[in-house]
C-alpha cells in the first residue's frame, strides 16, 4: 500500500487538520470562493452530565458554520445523529454570540443575546459506502414550509387535465418561499448534505468535487500504488494530502491501525453477508406462508433490514467486549471500531 485510506477516520482527521485542504475541498464541493475560514474546536461538553460530542471537523466560512464528518460504514442512526449534530452546530454559536441592551426610563438596562447574529449551518456527511437508497451524487435537506411537500404529494391536483389549477397552486407555493419577513429565508440556508462517494464514482460527472472522491476511492485499495496517483502529484493540495497519507511518513502504530481496520472490515462484511442471507431466507419463508408475491417481496426487504440492524448491534457489542478483554483502552477501541466513546462505555458497563 502506497497511501493510507483517506476514508479511515484517523487519516481523514489527519488530512483535514490542514486548513488549506479543508478550504479547497469546500470551495470545490460548494462551488464558491471562500474569503475567510476559521477553524473551531471539535470536542464539546453539552449536557449537565457532561456527555461529549465530537465532530470530525468544524469551521466557519464566510458567515456560515460548517461541519464535515466522515462515515466509513453502515450505521442505523445516521439520520437522527447528524440532525442532532446539525442542531448543536447552531446551538454552539451561543459561545460567541454578542449581547445587546434594552434601555429603561429609570436609567437601567437589560442585556439580552443578539440572536440576529446567528448564522446558517451546513452539515456535510461524507458517506464512504452507504447511499441511503439514493442514486444522486449528494442530497441536501433544508427547512421549507410543510405545504410545499403537501403540494408535491397531491395526486389529485397533478392528475388535473387543466394546467391552470396546477400553475395557480405553484404560484402560491412560490409566494410562500419568497416571504422574507423576519429573516424567514434564514431557515432554508441551513442544510444537511449527504455526500455519497459510491454514487459519485459511479456517476462520474464532470465536477470539481469528483477528484476528491476518486482520490479517496483509490486510497481504499489495499494494493494501491504510486502510479495511480501521478495525476494528483501536480496539484499542490493533493500533493500535501499524499504526503500526509504516504506510508513512509506514518508511524508504525498508524499502519497497525490500517491492518486492524482492514481485518475488522473483512469480518464485518462476512458477518453482514451472513445476516443478509439469513434475513432473505426468513423473508422468503414469511412470504411463502402468506402465499402472495407481494408478501414475499416485503418479507425479503423486512428481513434484510431488520436482520442487518439487529446483527450490527450484536456485533458491535461483542467486538467492544473482545477488544476490552484484550486490554485495549476506550480510546483505542474507538479508533479501531469508529464506535463513539460514550457507546463503548455504555456497552462495557452494561456487560461487565
Amino acid at each position: 500500500m502506497y497511501l493510507a485510506p483517506l476514508n479511515y477516520d484517523r487519516f481523514f482527521k489527519k488530512v483535514f487538520s490542514e486548513l488549506k485542504i479543508v478550504k479547497k475541498f469546500l470551495e470545490d464541493f460548494l462551488d464558491v470562493e471562500i474569503t475567510e475560514i476559521i477553524p473551531f474546536a471539535v470536542q464539546h461538553k453539552i449536557t449537565d452530565s457532561a456527555q461529549q460530542v465530537e465532530f470530525d471537523y468544524r469551521c466557519k466560512i464566510d458567515g456560515q458554520y460548517v461541519i464535515i464528518d466522515m462515515q466509513q460504514w453502515y450505521k442505523a442512526d445516521i439520520v437522527k445523529r447528524f440532525y442532532l449534530y446539525h442542531s448543536l452546530n447552531t446551538g454552539l454559536q451561543l459561545e460567541n454570540l454578542p449581547f445587546k441592551s434594552l434601555s429603561f426610563g429609570d436609567g437601567k438596562e437589560r442585556k439580552i443575546r443578539d440572536y440576529s447574529q446567528i448564522t446558517p449551518v451546513l452539515t456535510l456527511i461524507w458517506m464512504a459506502d452507504d447511499s441511503l437508497g439514493y442514486n444522486e451524487d449528494y442530497l441536501a435537506f433544508s427547512p421549507t414550509p410543510e405545504v410545499i411537500s403537501t403540494f408535491i404529494k397531491n395526486d389529485t391536483l397533478w392528475k388535473e387535465p387543466d394546467m391552470k389549477a396546477l400553475m395557480e397552486e405553484r404560484a402560491k407555493m412560490l409566494m410562500l418561499l419568497q416571504n422574507d419577513k423576519k429573516e424567514l429565508p434564514f431557515l432554508a440556508k441551513n442544510k444537511l448534505i449527504y455526500l455519497f462517494q459510491r454514487n459519485i464514482i459511479r456517476n462520474h460527472k464532470i465536477t470539481k468535487y469528483f477528484r476528491w472522491f476518486d482520490f479517496a476511492e483509490k486510497t481504499r485499495k489495499e494494493d494501491n500504488i504510486k502510479d495511480e496517483f501521478i495525476e494528483y502529484e501536480k496539484d499542490e493540495i493533493f500533493a500535501e494530502m499524499m504526503r500526509r497519507l504516504n506510508k513512509t511518513t506514518l508511524p508504525p502504530e498508524d499502519w497497525t491501525y490500517v491492518t486492524d481496520q482492514a481485518e475488522m472490515w473483512q469480518r464485518v462484511k462476512r458477518y453482514e453477508d451472513g445476516v443478509i442471507r439469513m434475513g432473505l431466507e426468513e423473508g422468503k419463508s414469511q412470504g411463502i406462508r402468506e402465499g402472495k408475491t407481494q408478501g414475499l417481496i416485503e418479507g425479503k426487504i423486512e428481513g434484510k433490514i431488520e436482520g442487518k440492524i439487529e446483527g450490527k448491534i450484536e456485533y458491535e457489542t461483542q467486538l467492544v467486549l473482545r477488544l476490552h478483554k484484550k486490554g485495549k483502552n476506550i480510546q483505542e477501541i474507538a479508533d479501531l471500531t469508529d464506535i463513539s466513546i460514550e457507546k463503548i462505555k455504555e456497552l462495557i458497563t452494561h456487560n461487565s
